[in-house]
């Protein structure tokens, strides 16, 4: 009798019910909430590595880094303000608030940024001593839940930031569980202790931009009219938002793109509401170019920037300047494998942890526990914050440089391609190798 031939099946995984989606259905079956996390999303989106530089050989000349100097200093609300504010370097630091991240995180992010010249902002919560004491610029937000609103603080202010929206979470509010608020928070946030808290998605006192109007008046009232007022939307309908923003008053306009992070929402705000960074920043143009506004009004973009060449993209593409947040927190020390054991013990690893919004950060950043906190030196902190900002920098001089431009805001959409299809069409730039903008008619 002949030997049965024996044939091995390779196991094959579902596209559509991967171990990950499988693994969120059984905790939705057995818990009955839904989940809740901090980061950005994590699924894999059309970004700034899908661009490339175009640079110069022969059509155009490069300018020699050793001796040829290329201007990084951007000025901030020169449409109404009678005090805008210069930073160095187009990098920023985004809001991120004292109950989300420790007393000593929100110093370092002070530190660093000052070190270099540029501004930090406070994020829901209020503003802190210690983030005012070590911030030579800082941008004081107005959030939907006032939490820490303080018309005092706010005039200490250098510039004051309206947030409507969240790149994360555009249209949704945020959480912040019981555990981080400490008595220190609940008191500056005018809650009780140890009690879940959810901020609101909307303002309580306008419905609409002739109300923002009313509001941006009133702000430059209490500040007499010194400081710039930014407006900041989360990533959606981003050139009528824009538009509206523009005639509501606003003095800089943030557009905080999906790839952007928070301390906690759903994941589903997270992974499926909003639209990447990379198409919002030519949309966010277009609005100010049709109201002839570009350069006037001042565009900061957020939202999954990484390195200088990030920084560079988004000035290519129209961006006054760019505000990091996760970035930061990770020169700061979050993620850190050198705590993965302890990462482990709270069922996670260095790399993967994003549970902000359960205080147990080893890392001492996204927590309230007292000794946590210590392990965050906010001096060495800072310094590595302002390491990280100046090669930031440098990166994307570099690449300027190489295009043959003298100043970062002279990048332009004519010194990029695209790789892909997806890629061409958001950022508005010709497929690599061809003169093809995928959606625009042709010749």
């Amino acid at each position: 009798m002949s030997e049965k031939k024996k044939y091995i099946t390779e196991l094959r995984e579902s596209a559509t019910f991967d171990r990950s989606t499988m693994s969120e259905i059984r905790r939705a079956a057995e818990t009955g909430i839904y989940d809740i996390r901090g980061w950005g999303a994590k699924r894999k989106l059309p970004h700034f590595d899908d661009l490339l530089f175009l640079g110069a050989s022969m059509s155009r000349y490069p300018l020699e880094g050793y001796r040829e100097k290329c201007n990084t200093q951007v000025t901030l609300g020169t449409r109404f303000a009678k005090k805008p504010i210069v930073i160095e370097t187009p990098v920023t630091i985004a809001g991120m608030s004292f109950g989300a991240l420790s007393a000593n995180a929100k110093e370092a992010l002070g530190r660093g940024a000052s070190a270099v010249g540029t501004s930090t902002t406070t994020g829901d919560g209020g503003m802190t001593p210690e983030e005012r004491g070590q911030s030579t610029k800082l941008v004081y937000q107005y959030l939907p839940s006032r939490y820490g609103m303080n018309p005092d603080d706010l005039r200490k202010a250098d510039a004051i930031e309206v947030v409507l929206g969240q790149g994360a979470k555009p249209g949704g509010g945020g959480m912040l569980l019981g555990q981080k608020i400490t008595e220190r928070v609940a008191k500056m946030r005018t809650l009780p202790m140890g009690v879940d808290q959810r901020s609101a998605c909307r303002h309580p006192d306008w419905t609409g931009p002739d109300d923002l109007a009313i509001k941006i008046l009133e702000l430059r009232e209490i500040t007499d009219w010194q400081v710039p007022i930014y407006i900041k939307v989360g990533a959606t309908r981003t050139y009528y938002d824009v538009k509206l923003a523009v005639k509501a008053g606003a003095d800089v306009i943030v557009v905080d793109g999906m790839q952007g992070g928070t301390a906690a929402t759903q994941e589903v705000f997270i992974e499926h509401v909003g639209i990447p960074t990379m198409a919002a920043i030519p949309q966010a143009v277009q609005a100010l170019q049709e109201m002839g506004m570009h350069r006037k009004v001042q565009l900061i973009v957020s939202g999954g920037i990484r390195n200088g060449a990030d920084v560079a993209k988004c000035m290519a593409l129209g961006a006054d300047a760019v505000a990091i947040g996760t970035a930061a927190l990770i020169a700061l020390g979050c993620n850190d494998p050198k705590y993965d054991e302890e990462f482990k013990a709270i069922g996670s690893a260095a790399g993967f942890y994003d549970d902000y919004h359960e205080g147990r950060d080893p890392a001492g950043i996204s927590t309230q526990d007292p000794e946590l906190s210590k392990r965050l030196d906010p001096v060495e902190g800072g310094r590595r914050l302002a390491n990280y900002l100046r090669v930031l920098t440098l990166e994307a001089q570099t690449l300027a440089r190489a295009c043959g431009k003298n100043d970062m805001r002279n990048l332009e959409p004519e010194d990029l391609v695209a790789l892909t299809v997806e890629s061409a069409a958001m950022a508005r730039v010709p497929l690599a190798g061809t003169n093809w903008i995928p959606g625009q008619q042709q010749f």
